[in-house]
């Protein structure tokens, strides 16, 4: 089995034992039994069961950002990306904390640890954002005095939404489907879409 295989298969064999007993009830030994594999095999990829958390929280972090950038690079007008991108950022969150179990409460306990992790996702979000917001200005559909500022904003809007959205506490009894439109005209409005286009 290859050293890439291998670390993945440690991974994913930790992030179903932590949703299942949590971190503090996982052991290294517990992972490579697991595993089916030696400790000492998995010490030659992680020093501490600390570290193999990470890599889980990095995994799922990586699964959201590709979904980002594939939602970025859809054929549609920027205020529906920033929609889109929002939508996509909640519900990837909502469900990598709602599918790993005992993880959940991992990732509330240890949020600066995963706020580690997230750094560089974060950053990249934020790019996303201003290539968008940068793509709708080019075109003449949006008036943004400063994108940088802009995707900050959104990007940290959007962060701040999470664990509400997670815990149903956002749009409490309203559907996607009610919600979308009222958070199109949100974003319309704070994007300065120009009056003439519609």
């Amino acid at each position: 089995m290859s050293i890439t295989k291998t670390r993945n298969l440690f991974v994913d064999v930790a992030r179903q034992l932590f949703a299942l007993k949590g971190l503090e009830g996982t052991t290294m030994n517990d992972i490579a039994v697991a595993s089916k594999k030696g400790r000492r095999t998995l010490y030659t990829y992680f020093k501490n069961k600390e570290e193999i958390y990470y890599a889980v929280i990095e995994t799922e972090v990586e699964r959201i950002s590709e979904k980002m950038d594939e939602m970025a690079s859809r054929d549609m007008d920027s205020e529906q990306k920033i929609v889109m991108l929002i939508y996509t950022h909640l519900s990837m969150i909502k469900e990598a904390v709602m599918r790993n179990g005992n993880l959940r409460a991992e990732f509330f306990r240890n949020i600066w640890m995963v706020e580690r992790v997230r750094k560089a996702f974060d950053q990249d979000e934020i790019e996303i954002f201003r290539r968008v917001l940068q793509e709708g200005k080019d075109k003449g559909r949006l008036c943004i005095e400063n994108i940088y500022l802009t995707a900050d904003i959104i990007h940290y809007c959007v962060k701040g939404l999470e664990v509400p959205y997670i815990y149903g506490r956002v749009g409490n009894g309203i559907s996607v489907d009610q919600s979308r439109p009222i958070v199109m005209n949100m974003v319309r409005r704070c994007l300065g879409i120009n009056p003439n286009i519609y």
